[in-house]
């Protein structure tokens, strides 16, 4: 149930602005540098706090890129970027998504994930059950000659806790849970074009982390950081390049060496099965028994 509502409107109130403020901006000769870092002060500076790492994610990729430190990469026409925000206010978290196409060809997998989305917002209250969202979804999708991405899927909200354990599929599937009225969870439609694999596997980047477990470690230096990162962002994810004060040589090594323990886990890109386009669209509900209430809208 929830904490606080005040504190989810509030997050979902910044995390809306901030997303409708990258829809309008052009992005075209940026770095995702520039751009995570734009996302995640407005959010700042509106009193909220980043709930993960500004999402960068392009073209093929779908998601789980983040800009590393010094990162060059820059948008180029015709490329298709999906921008992933999250916001958390006291540790309650909104979650929204939008796709920036500068490509004509697939702006209409823009168009079916927007369209999915509302489709699949209208369709939500407490009683109903995730496998019938995803059919609402899936059968949306099709019908631009689409495939939704079956391999990723929406996903329940808890305090500090991002993905809270159940999961809003994108398409149909039997045997799925009801929404429960005063949950928050996260809907958020991938498209991929008709040759795409409707699959996303992982990629070969990971550069985005959030801790698993705070048992010790045989070395004191690796327990210390340990014990920096539990302090600044508990359970939530993280990024190498929001370690300023760290020196970056050093902040890589412990990580991987944490890795290695097993005391923190990576998130690896989600790369098209085909190497198609994705887009992404993505909003955080409220269910209750007449509808629902969508925080970031």
């Amino acid at each position: 149930m929830l904490a606080s509502i005040e504190d989810y409107i509030k997050a979902g109130k910044i995390a809306a602005e901030v997303r409708e403020h990258m829809r309008k901006r052009y992005h075209v000769g940026r770095t995702l540098l520039d751009i995570c870092e734009e996302a995640e002060e407005m959010i700042r500076a509106k009193g909220g706090e980043p709930a993960f790492p500004c999402n960068v994610s392009l073209n093929e990729v779908a998601a789980h890129y983040t800009a590393e430190p010094n990162d060059s990469i820059e948008v180029r026409d015709g490329d298709v970027l999906k921008i992933d925000i999250g916001v958390h206010v006291n540790g309650s978290i909104a979650d929204t998504a939008v796709t920036v196409c500068y490509n004509p060809s697939y702006s209409i997998l823009v168009e079916a994930a927007e369209h999915a989305l509302r489709e699949a917002i209208r369709v939500a209250r407490a009683g109903v059950k995730a496998g019938d969202i995803g059919r609402v979804i899936e059968r949306t999708i099709k019908s631009y000659g689409l495939k939704p991405v079956q391999n990723l899927s929406g996903h329940s909200i808890a305090k500090y806790t991002i993905h809270a354990g159940k999961s809003i599929p994108n398409i149909w599937t039997i045997g799925s849970f009801s929404l429960q009225q005063g949950e928050v969870y996260a809907i958020e439609p991938f498209v991929t074009t008709g040759d795409g694999s409707g699959l996303v596997y992982n990629g070969d980047i990971s550069n985005i982390y959030s801790i698993v477990s705070r048992k010790r470690t045989e070395s004191k230096e690796a327990d210390t950081f340990l014990d920096m990162l539990w302090t600044r962002f508990k359970t939530l994810p993280f990024a190498l390049r929001w370690l300023k004060d760290e020196d970056v040589n050093h902040a890589r090594e412990m990580i991987s060496f944490l890795l290695k323990k097993k005391v923190i886990r990576a998130y690896p890109v989600l790369v098209e099965g085909n190497n198609r386009y994705v887009a992404q669209a993505e909003h955080t509900i409220v269910p209750t028994m007449e509808g629902t209430v969508v925080i970031t809208a």
